[in-house]
This record gives C-alpha cells, sequence and structure tokens, in this order.
C-alpha cells in the first residue's frame, strides 16, 4: 500500500512539471515573437524615416479620388519612395488614410516617406500664377486665360467689359479656365463693394456701374499710378460743370473703333469726328460701357479725386501728363507736346 501511494504523487508532480515547461516554452516564443515585432518594428520606422531615393526634387502631380495605395504606387513609380507597404503602413500607423490631399507637389531629394506623409497631409501644392495687366479690355484677358497652359477647361463664359478684377492671381493645377473667370469676377464685386459706400458724396456718378466706366477711362489715360487721382480729377471737374463738359478721351474713341484692341497709329481728325457711342468728342457724359477692366488704383482715384480745379491734360514728353485749369494754359502744354513730338520725330528721321 505504501508503495502504490507514490504512483500518483510522482504523475502528478510530472504533469505539472510538463504544464510549467509547456508556458515557459509559450513565454519564451512569446517574447521571442516581440523581440522579432520590435525590431521588425525598428527596422521599419528607421526606413520610413530614412532618406529616400530621389536625387533631385521631384515634381508629383496626385489626381482627386486616388486611394493610399494608388498614392504609394505612383510614389514609387516616381522614384521618391522605395516600398509602397511600407509608406501604406506608415500612414495607417499616423492614422492618414483621409488625410492625403490630392494637388501637385515638390517632393524635396531625398524626402523620407514621414517627410512625404506630412507634405500631403499639408497640402500645399505648387501654386501657379495667372497675371492680367490694368486696363486689357475682356477680351483680351479672355485670350490670356485660353493661352494659359497650366489652367484646364474651355471658356465658357463671357463677361461684360469691366466685370473682371485685373491683378495677379494664385492657383493650383487643375482650377479651369471658368474658374479663374469666376474669381476674377467676384475680386471686382468685392473691390467696388468696399470702396463705394466711402466714396466722396459729391461725385457727379450714381451708381457703381459708372464709377467702373470712369475709371476704365482713367486707367487707359494714364499709366502713372500717382497721376490717376488727379486724372480722375479733371474728369470729375469736367462732368461736373453747367452745363456738363465733354470728356474728350482719345480712348474712348479708339475703343468706339477698334473694340479696344491698339489702333497702331495716332488718330485722325475725321475719326476725332466720328458717330460711335463711345466717342467722348461727340457725345455728352459717360460712353455705355466701360472700355477696360480697371484695377483698384483706378476705381480709388474715381471715388476720391484730388482737389482740384484743373479741367484739361496732354502728355508731356516723360510719360505723365501737363496739367492745366484753363484752355489757354492748355493749349501752351499742348504745343509744347507737339515741339516734343516734332523732334522725337526728326531725331528717328535723323537715325534711320
Amino acid at each position: 500500500m505504501g508503495l502504490n501511494s507514490k504512483v500518483p504523487l510522482n504523475r502528478a508532480a510530472q504533469r505539472g512539471g510538463a504544464v510549467k515547461s509547456f508556458i515557459t516554452f509559450v513565454a519564451g516564443l512569446a517574447f521571442l515573437a516581440f523581440l522579432a515585432l520590435a525590431a521588425g518594428g525598428y527596422l521599419a520606422w528607421r526606413e520610413a524615416t530614412s532618406p529616400g531615393p530621389s536625387v533631385s526634387e521631384t515634381i508629383v502631380l496626385l489626381e482627386p479620388g486616388a486611394s493610399v495605395g494608388g498614392i504609394a504606387t505612383q510614389l514609387e513609380q516616381e522614384g521618391v519612395i522605395r516600398y509602397p507597404e511600407l509608406f501604406k503602413a506608415a500612414v495607417r500607423f499616423k492614422d492618414h488614410q483621409g488625410d492625403l490631399k490630392a494637388g501637385e507637389y515638390s517632393i524635396p531629394a531625398g524626402a523620407s516617406i514621414i517627410d512625404i506623409i506630412e507634405i500631403l497631409v499639408e497640402g500645399k501644392s505648387i501654386l501657379h500664377y495667372f497675371t492680367a495687366p490694368e486696363g486689357l479690355t475682356t477680351e483680351q484677358i479672355l485670350r490670356l486665360i485660353t493661352e494659359d497652359e497650366v489652367l484646364v477647361g474651355d471658356v465658357t463664359m463671357a463677361p461684360a467689359e469691366g466685370e473682371m478684377l485685373p491683378e495677379t492671381y494664385a492657383f493650383t493645377r487643375n482650377e479651369t479656365r471658368d474658374a479663374m473667370i469666376v474669381r476674377m469676377m467676384a475680386a471686382q464685386d468685392e473691390v467696388i463693394a468696399s470702396l463705394w459706400d466711402g466714396r466722396q458724396m459729391d461725385l457727379p456718378i450714381s451708381t457703381p456701374e459708372e464709377a467702373i466706366i470712369l475709371a476704365s477711362i482713367v486707367e487707359k489715360e494714364t499709366g502713372v499710378r500717382a497721376e490717376r487721382p488727379r486724372v480722375a480729377a479733371v474728369f470729375i471737374n469736367r462732368l461736373k460743370r453747367t452745363p456738363p463738359m465733354r470728356l474728350e478721351s482719345d480712348p474712348t474713341v479708339i475703343y468706339g473703333l477698334t473694340g479696344g484692341e491698339p489702333l497702331g497709329r495716332g488718330l485722325r481728325v475725321s475719326e476725332l469726328r466720328g458717330k460711335t457711342p463711345y466717342n467722348t468728342y461727340e457725345i455728352n457724359g459717360l460712353p455705355p460701357t466701360p472700355i477696360a477692366n480697371p484695377g483698384r488704383a483706378s476705381i480709388e482715384a474715381v471715388l476720391h479725386p484730388d482737389d482740384t480745379d484743373e479741367l484739361f491734360f496732354v502728355a508731356d514728353g516723360t510719360g505723365g501728363h501737363a496739367f492745366a485749369k484753363t484752355l489757354r494754359e492748355h493749349q501752351q502744354n499742348v504745343a509744347a507736346w507737339r515741339r516734343i513730338e516734332r523732334e522725337r520725330a526728326q531725331a528717328a528721321e535723323n537715325e534711320g
């Protein structure tokens, strides 16, 4: 009986030892797996933060709607990452699956996967610029928009003369031409809305539309920014006279002849006497529409003209104008300008 009673105890001990060994074995495997996972994670993180394979700046265009996997494949094809799977894993790890933005990006040479993810999340696409010089007609601006190689889509809009604000606009690739037109029209609306309520209250213009018409004439009369309030004052003074004086602006005559395209020569006397709705030598008051798209400075000049009694101006040979309060003074200024024209013509003939 004593010997038999020891057998179950030994077997129980053996079973207990086997369980401990199994647990130890499993724990060892788990520890090894942890070490392997940690080592793998370390190596993956080191690769994700190490300089990438590109040796120079690379421009990458990511289309809207691209998946993380599609972006990873494209980045590999562009030569800025080595391992697409690692890029996808890093995006998941940083929880940016829905944060990568479409656009055109400049990827610096040697950018790491983490660097690239931050660039795409921040969404700072490459900016392109479209510039419409002040004083162009709507047709001329639309031609520039059509010729721009970065804007996309057809021009399907036809803004009226004076409805677009000429300046420089930043945009990203894939902006449409119609979208640029809408932006320019909205900018013009915003400018006139912001300036109209603060205008001088004794002006002989009663609507924002009239302000744009007069501003377009000022825009075409002088390219000297500092002169614009003074030129505007001359036209304002003429309109305020009783009875009003005609504006007698050459650019309005040209617009009536060519629609705002360069005439390529001086105006003829017959053209100054021609009957068009835009010939301000023949019509009273303002022409029916603007003759160009004025910039903000010209609009401000019309709404805040200089305080002066001047009624005349003529070119002075320096790029600016000579101003006069009386017809006699103006005639003297015109004579001086004619002398300058003759001298220049003679010099050109001598050189030829």
